[in-house]
């Protein structure tokens, strides 16, 4: 009797998240769902702001970061840098 085996797509269809994102911050990489239309989304666990557009209905796809949440982050980032340097 033969096993019912899948083949790699089929066993991948079951993982597959339909109207998420991934967090494109290399340091997160959470999953977003950003409701449906929305052009702006905010990852919740690195408060990285990223920029949306739909391909299509309920197939979300990051179009590039907000430069000025990435700028604010980035800044705070260094100051937090600098006073520890200073420190020493």
């Amino acid at each position: 009797m033969a096993e019912d085996k899948l083949s790699t797509a089929e066993s991948l269809r079951s993982t597959r998240t339909y109207g998420q994102v991934r967090c494109m911050n290399p340091s997160c990489t959470s999953r977003i769902t950003p409701e449906p239309g929305q052009t702006k989304t905010k990852c919740p666990k690195c408060g990285s702001e990223w920029r949306i557009f739909w391909v299509k209905s309920g197939f979300p796809r990051i179009k590039g970061p907000v430069w000025e949440t990435s700028q604010k982050l980035a800044n705070e980032q260094w100051a937090k840098i600098s006073e520890k340097k200073e420190e020493k």
